[in-house]
């Protein structure tokens, strides 16, 4: 028997989730560019009702390369099978860079900034079976930088599939096109984690394959593996 006779209506739920992980190579959210290097990353989201606000930092070990993304997203749709989401977001990127004053060379950390927006409609085939398209549109506030980004995805994820015991494997693929700046790509890329449902830790490997791109320094194969911490906390207020 309930303990409490309010209505669902009266209560307010907060999800503070999130993960915290090591990578032997740090991937950006578009996997076309990566850190070439192990990073630390944190992804969190704190969510209330239909808004959320989701912080992702990507950062080499020695904080000189990476980024920090701050995610307002709104989801206008949120049913069993389909989900509509709207989201926003400045960032910070941090590259190293090699100038040359008066005769002297020195290596810097520069900073761009950027701002971007995305849309992201799901399609829920079955419970753990769902696949979707998203659209990120990124604007660079810097001339020496990247300054028009268009990324177009077409994704799926396999979620909960039994491997032994309490053993479980996600599969992730997906196919995208990235303009940037007149020149573009076309990828596959494909995320698989193992997990226990035992235990709040994951292990998972990302790979990015070029099928055509004419951006310069693009790699034709790129993967890594990442070993994530995962934690979720529900907070419920009865108003």
């Amino acid at each position: 028997m309930s303990l409490f006779s309010q209505t669902d209506s009266s209560i307010t739920t907060t999800r503070f989730s999130g993960s915290l992980g090591v990578t032997t190579n740090g991937f950006s959210i578009i996997p076309t560019f990566s850190l070439n290097s192990p990073a630390l990353i944190t992804v969190l989201s704190w969510r209330k009702k239909n808004f959320s606000i989701d912080p992702d930092i990507r950062l080499t070990p020695d904080l000189k390369k990476g980024g920090m993304i701050v995610w307002f997203r709104y989801y206008a749709v949120d049913r069993k099978k389909f989900n509509l989401r709207i989201g926003a977001h400045p960032a910070l990127n941090f590259q190293q860079r090699t100038i040359t004053e008066n005769g002297n060379t020195t290596t810097i950390t520069q900073m761009r900034r950027f701002l971007a927006w995305e849309l992201a409609p799901t399609y829920n085939l079955t419970k753990n079976w769902n696949a979707g398209i998203y659209y990120l549109q990124g604007n660079g506030l810097q001339k020496d930088g990247p300054v028009t980004t268009h990324f177009v995805t077409f994704n799926s994820s396999i979620s909960d599939i039994h491997l032994t015991g309490k053993w479980r494997l996600m599969l992730a693929p997906a196919v995208y096109y990235l303009y940037l700046d007149g020149l573009d790509g076309k990828y596959f890329t494909m995320t698989g984690a193992i997990s226990n449902t035992s235990l709040p830790l994951s292990l998972e490997s990302t790979i990015n394959k070029t099928f055509a791109s004419s951006l310069a320094g693009n790699k034709d194969f790129m993967w890594n593996l990442t070993l994530n911490y995962h934690f979720d906390k529900t907070f419920k207020r009865i108003n």
